[in-house]
């Protein structure tokens, strides 16, 4: 069903508020539009582009934030962050990303984003990989959109955490990964079990 021009651009406003990470692609579907419709919307609506948006919060907040790795080496970009308890972030499938005879996503692509999902979480200047127990539970293609949420779940003995990664597309896991962390001690004393 078409509306108005007002009434879609208020419906659009609210989507967006609602759901931030949503592409132009898929609100194009949503309001049964064009994606130029939608960019001429949301430019008149004063909102910029997704990944404008991401930027603009990621440079701002997490540049010192995270301490174990320099934000551009993260693989995807961080949406949300609380060292030492969970962190989120996207990740846009492109055509560097996949297989070109198939278009299926390549699974070290996936695993980065969930390792160093898993890095960016601890506070700390050291955070390395000790272990990683994963599964890949469907295929990813072109064109889908990746988040990843990781949690620290506990800690161990030998200055190790532990942190837990799902990564969906949409509401569908497509990747779960439990890392253990190597950590300095002097940075692990404030961790919670």
């Amino acid at each position: 069903m078409k509306r108005n021009k007002k009434d879609r651009q208020s419906l659009l406003k609210d989507t967006i508020e609602e759901k931030p990470f949503i592409t132009d692609d898929a609100l194009a579907k949503l309001f049964n539009v064009s994606i130029q419709t939608i960019r001429l919307d949301r430019m008149e609506l004063n909102i910029p582009e997704l990944r404008e948006r991401i930027k603009s919060v990621a440079t701002s907040t997490w540049n010192e934030t995270v301490k174990a790795l320099p934000i551009d080496e993260v693989i995807g970009e961080i949406i949300d962050l609380e060292l030492d308890q969970r962190a989120i972030s996207i990740l846009d499938i492109t055509a560097e990303h996949v297989f070109s005879r198939n278009k299926i996503a390549r699974g070290h692509h996936l695993f980065a984003q969930a390792n160093s999902l898993a890095v960016a979480v601890i506070n700390d200047q050291l955070a390395l990989t000790t272990n990683a127990d994963i599964k890949f539970t469907r295929q990813v293609v072109e064109g889908e959109r990746v988040i990843a949420k990781a949690k620290v779940v506990g800690t161990e003995i030998n200055n190790r955490t532990v942190v837990e990664v799902h990564s969906h597309v949409d509401s569908e896991t497509v990747f779960t990964g439990v890392f253990e962390m190597f950590r300095s001690k002097e940075e692990k004393e404030g961790i919670q079990q």
